[in-house]
Parts: C-alpha cells; sequence; structure tokens
C-alpha cells in the first residue's frame, strides 16, 4: 500500500493536534483503550467535548499545558493508503523540530486560526514548506465554527495567504485551501454542511486523491550503494550484486552507467528484488542491482546515468538548520553524514542568516544559535557527489554530526 507522509505546521492553540485526532477517531483509527482515556481525560477536565489533542500529545508537559513540544508521528490507514503524520511544534524556538518533521514529507497542512488569520508565525511554517520543496500544502482555516462558518472570513484568510505566496521562490507548489472545524469534525474527513459556499474536498479526501506521480520530486537517477551482496553459495557462487534505493528517476536494464568515485564505467545487467527480476527499478524503490563488468564498488559508491553525473566537490554551500545549543561557528569541525557517506567538514564561513518570516537576510553573522538558519560555506576532507536541494531532495540534503558527543546539530540543504 503507498505511504504518504504528512508534516503539520500552526501556531499554538491553532488545533494540530485536535485535527490529528478527528482524523483518527472519524476513521475509526482510535484503540478502544485509548478511545476509553481521551473520554475519562475529557470528563475529569470539565469539557463537554472529546479533546482530541490526547491522541496526539504524549509528553507530560505537553498534556498539562495543552501544547506541542515534540515531533510526534501518528500512524493510520485506509482503504486506499497507510499515512505517517508528523504533529510538529508551533512555537518558535521548536523550529528545528519543525524542520525535522518536514524534512521527510511528501505534504504538508498548515493551520490557521479563523478567528487570528495569517500571523507571523503562519510566514515560518510556509517558509519551512518552501525551503523543504513540500509539493503539496493544505491550508486548513481551522476553528470556523467559532466564527459562525463565515465565507466572508475564509475568503479574507485565503486572501492574505494568497499574498504570501507571492513571496516564495519554489513555484511547483499546490495549495489547497480548506475551512475546517477539527474540534466539530467540519470538512476533516466528510464534507460539512455548515459550509454550503465551499465547493472543495474534505480534508481527507483530498490526501485520499494525492498521486505520488504529483507529490514525489522527479529529479535524475541516483543509486547510491547501501551493502554489497555476496551470498557464496552453491547457486549463487559469483553473484556480485548492490544493494540500495533509487532516487529521482528510474534505472532500466541496459542503462549504460557510471560508478562514482571511481568513475568506472559500465552497464545494468539486472535488476532484482528479493528473488524476481524486473527491466525497470523505479524510483523510491529498494532493488539489487547487478552490472555487467566484474568491477569494484563499495558501500558508499553511487551508481548514475552516463550522462547525467552529479557534482564531485570538496567544498558546497548550503542552508543550515541549526538544532544544537552548542553555537556554530567558522572554523569548528562536523562530520558531514550525506546518504550512506560520512566525510568531516570544516565551516568555512557563514554567509547570511535567514529570517524564515520572509523578512530577509541578516549579514555579517559570527554564529548561530539553536533554530537559526542561514547560508554555510564548508569545507571537506575528501569530494562528495551531490545535487542542489531544489533539483534533489536526497541527494541534495544532509545531516551534521558533532564528532565528540554524537548527536546531530544541523541540517543542511545543499544550494
Amino acid at each position: 500500500m503507498e505511504v504518504l507522509k504528512i508534516a503539520t505546521a500552526g501556531s499554538v492553540d491553532d488545533g494540530k493536534s485536535t485535527l490529528i485526532g478527528r482524523i483518527l477517531y472519524d476513521t475509526k483509527s482510535l484503540t478502544t483503550d485509548k478511545l476509553e482515556a481521551i473520554e475519562k481525560t475529557s470528563k475529569q477536565r470539565g469539557y463537554d467535548y472529546l479533546d482530541f489533542s490526547l491522541a496526539t500529545d504524549g509528553l507530560v508537559a505537553e498534556r498539562e499545558q495543552g501544547i506541542t513540544i515534540d515531533v510526534a508521528h501518528i500512524y493510520f490507514s485506509t482503504n486506499k493508503k497507510s499515512y505517517i503524520i508528523a504533529d510538529t511544534p508551533g512555537h518558535v524556538e521548536y523550529t528545528r523540530n519543525m524542520v525535522t518533521g518536514a524534512s521527510t514529507s511528501q505534504a504538508s497542512i498548515i493551520l490557521i486560526d479563523a478567528r487570528k488569520g495569517v500571523i507571523e508565525q503562519t510566514n515560518r511554517h510556509f517558509f519551512i514548506n518552501n525551503l523543504l520543496r513540500i509539493k503539496d500544502v493544505v491550508v486548513a482555516i481551522n476553528k470556523m465554527d467559532l466564527v459562525d462558518y463565515s465565507e466572508e472570513v475564509y475568503n479574507k484568510i485565503k486572501a492574505d495567504f494568497e499574498e504570501l505566496m507571492s513571496k516564495r521562490d519554489y513555484q511547483d507548489q499546490k495549495i489547497t485551501f480548506i475551512p475546517v472545524s477539527a474540534l466539530k469534525g467540519d470538512n476533516v474527513v466528510h464534507k460539512s454542511e455548515n459550509t454550503p459556499w465551499y465547493k472543495g474536498e474534505a480534508l481527507l479526501e483530498h490526501l485520499e486523491q494525492l498521486d505520488k506521480a504529483d507529490i514525489y520530486n522527479v529529479g535524475t537517477p541516483r543509486f547510491p550503494v547501501q551493502y554489497v551482496i555476496r551470498p557464496k553459495t552453491e547457486d549463487f557462487h559469483d553473484f556480485r550484486g548492490y544493494a540500495g534505493k533509487v532516487y529521482g528517476g528510474n534505472l532500466s536494464v541496459g542503462d549504460d552507467v557510471i560508478v562514482l568515485p571511481s568513475k568506472t564505467r559500465s552497464k545494468i545487467k539486472d535488476i532484482y528484488f528479493y528473488n524476481e527480476k524486473y527491466e525497470t527499478a523505479s524510483r523510491r524503490s529498494s532493488v539489487t542491482i547487478t552490472l555487467e563488468d566484474d568491477i569494484n564498488v563499495s558501500r558508499g559508491d553511487m551508481i548514475v546515468k552516463e550522462n547525467d553525473l552529479p557534482t564531485i566537490d570538496k567544498q558546497f554551500t548550503a542552508n543550515v538548520c541549526w538544532m544544537d545549543a552548542e553555537h556554530l561557528k567558522p572554523g569548528t569541525k562536523y562530520v558531514v553524514q550525506h546518504g550512506v557517506n560520512k566525510v568531516l567538514a570544516k565551516v568555512d564561513r557563514i554567509n547570511y542568516k535567514i529570517h524564515p518570516d520572509y523578512s530577509g537576510v541578516e549579514n555579517n553573522v559570527t554564529e548561530l544559535k539553536v533554530n537559526d538558519i542561514a547560508s554555510v560555506t564548508f569545507k571537506l576532507n575528501k569530494p562528495i557527489f551531490y545535487d542542489q536541494f531544489k533539483n534533489h531532495r536526497t541527494n541534495g540534503s544532509f545531516i551534521l554530526i558533532d564528532s565528540q558527543s554524537n548527536n546531530t546539530v544541523g541540517a543542511g540543504f545543499i544550494q
């Protein structure tokens, strides 16, 4: 079954956790004990409604304060799709958590409180969706029940958001506006009679109809080798296959390929999935590839089409989201994990800091603090083979690791 990863974003109390809880409730995805716990806690707090946010807020501090702090991943399925929803926090100080949740998502839901409209945090949430090249964005205008399901309010917020859209540099996004009430269930899983003026689909209906061909970013084929398979059995005595996942585009039997970094040339001989053979490996499929020539290929190498090479260099510039309490400074060394490769890197310079509310950039920056986003240039101790993030989400992204603590301290998107 197709798996769709969705990130949520919204300011504090906009209703992200409640929306997800409502989806789980209306799709009958909540277990009996979980539902009983929600009913019991809601009664204890004196609510005359079910507090669906309790379905996702797992930390004690989250339940006590009624806010989301950490990223929670929620899993559920319908007859058409399996879903993974990253419930990300809305506070400014948790920008890094928002980036983490959105970095692997193909679609996003941005919630806006109908009473407040587009606010500064909305700019940040849309900026991050734009930065991470998320192709399908749903703008869910929530709490419509508190503005009497007003079409005028909905149209005003839609117009304000469309003005924000004019600032983006990623034009391939599809933006869909849906008026909802997460608490009451209007236009979440089922169309609501309270908004007869709205002619579009309910939120889940929209997600169900998303075509993976439209939401997965298309790039050039990249096949990073994760494992070299040598069974050395009687049936497969001389078998040598290269296991990994195909990113960006398709690879087919007979394709002329180059193995990086050696730049050795060969042709794809066979494509296996377990014990079955295929003529073509589609993007995002995990397969084993064999080559016609007996050449040296190791874990961390990359197989690409002959006339479609990535950039091979010991230096690059990237937009970095800094996630650590220790500040990033020029001259500091980190480990860059790019795919399966780990390379020692030094911060050459911080070019400028980016304000994620579309208010511009800040020059003459000497360090990055937690949740800062900036353009940073790195120098590496050996070349890597990369693409620009805007052209290839997988091969254009990396994480930064502190070699002393082994903590992930930053995420980067190559410019």
